[in-house]
């Protein structure tokens, strides 16, 4: 994003033609940003650990358009489930290329995940015995909970340590691949969340080091090899103006030295190492645009935009910050106002008291910064106020990747009995 002469640009298009083009609410994504971001985080983790592979966490930004960015740049699929896994394959991925790590999951839910052939990622000794009944897999993957874990964006979505839901209990883990060995599976994996959102280059390290010392002394034990150690998403990007962005770089290095000395202690055969973040390659690639149709002046100044919190559901469900701007109104001065949504909840008064342009006026576009992760996917229908359209900019180009919901997409799957028919 840039400013020119007070008006805002999505790479080279100005957000007033997308508007004007698309309608609002927009989400709209850089393509040549997402491509920086993930050759950024690649190249640094291959130049510390050659043998190195990033899954993307698909649940954070599922258009297929942005996913097929990110498998042009060699990466393969996280998902979070079965349909996740079916997005896989609309990609052209499956196999090793893809790692299914449900969570709580049901009898179908294992069925079809042992038939897609892709890395099972087990979050919970307890399913061995239930994937064992409905099959044999060649590699089997458990999701370890290192006992510790760290959020930038609120406790929420802390997703390791003693309150998350996510995750092998330390003490278990011995016995899980104990179990998987005597039940004839020979190639392993290793997969953990360390947290989520974080921009502290150290915790890493920490992080890696506190998982290795748990699998190095199972491999050791049980004289297993482990065919890959995949250390979670929770690569950060800095949601405030202020905040210390990730040094990538200096966390590959922290991560690959640690990870080499800890092959070394324990006498492992060296493992391919990977990640699965989607925030750091998405967030600061994609935008929200709106459009102010109402200023209340009651209580306090409320702007009303058509940015509700079923449009972005990120700062009504754990305060969540993204900056914003006005486009045309940057330079002039600011007063603390609120801003809000068109939904019929008071959870939809999602900003209150920032300083924005004080001559706010209806009819002007807002942008939202940082809305590419977590944005569109969390979105839902509610009031009947329905999913935005999504759009993709490369330089001068730009393409809608996903049509905006209409009135027959919020019926189109509804059956009325014929007695209660008008």
């Amino acid at each position: 994003m840039k400013i020119e002469h007070g008006q805002i640009y999505i790479e080279d298009v100005p957000v007033s033609d997308l508007a004007h083009l698309y309608g609002t609410p927009t989400y709209v994504y850089e393509e040549n940003r997402i491509r920086e971001n993930f050759r950024r985080a690649l190249n640094a983790f291959r130049k510390y650990y050659p043998d190195f592979h990033f899954f993307y966490a698909i649940k954070c930004n599922n258009n297929l358009a942005i996913a097929n960015i990110l498998r042009q740049e060699g990466a393969g699929i996280d998902a979070a489930s079965v349909n996740e896994i079916l997005l896989a394959k609309q990609l052209g991925l499956g196999g090793e290329n893809v790692m299914f790590s449900g969570n709580f999951l049901s009898d179908e839910d294992i069925r079809q995940g042992l038939e897609s052939g892709v890395i099972f990622n087990l979050d919970d000794i307890s399913l061995l015995p239930r994937v064992l009944q409905k099959g044999l897999p060649e590699l089997l993957c458990f999701r370890v909970n290192p006992g510790y874990g760290k959020s930038e964006v609120g406790d929420f979505v802390t997703n390791a340590g003693p309150k998350a839901k996510f995750g092998i209990h330390p003490d278990q883990v011995m016995d899980a691949f104990r179990m998987a060995k005597d039940a004839g599976i020979r190639r392993f994996g290793v997969h953990m969340m360390p947290g989520s959102c974080i921009c502290d280059a150290d915790y890493f390290r920490f992080i890696t080091e506190l998982l290795m010392d748990i699998i190095g002394k199972v491999a050791q034990t049980l004289h297993i090899d482990i065919d890959f150690i995949d250390l979670g998403g929770g690569l950060g990007i800095p949601y405030h103006h202020e905040d210390k962005p990730l040094d990538i770089d200096e966390a590959a290095r922290l991560v690959a030295e640690t990870f080499k000395a800890k092959i070394a202690q324990y006498g492992l055969k060296p493992p391919r190492l990977g990640m699965e973040p989607a925030r750091y390659f998405v967030g600061d690639a994609g935008w929200l645009i709106g459009t102010v149709h109402a200023i209340k002046d009651s209580y306090t100044r409320i702007v009303g935009t058509d940015i509700s919190m079923n449009t972005l559901a990120r700062p009504a469900m754990y305060g969540a910050y993204h900056h914003i701007y006005v486009n045309g109104r940057e330079d002039e001065p600011r007063k603390p106002v609120g801003l809000c949504g068109q939904v019929c909840e008071n959870t939809d008064y999602w900003v209150k008291e920032r300083p924005l342009p004080e001559r706010i006026s209806v009819g002007d576009l807002v942008v939202v910064e940082n809305a590419g992760a977590y944005g569109y996917g969390m979105s839902y229908p509610y009031n009947g106020r329905l999913r935005p359209a999504e759009v993709l900019v490369n330089g001068k180009e730009h393409w809608l990747i996903r049509d905006r919901e209409v009135f027959e997409d919020m019926i189109r799957n509804v059956h009325v009995p014929p007695h209660l028919q008008a």
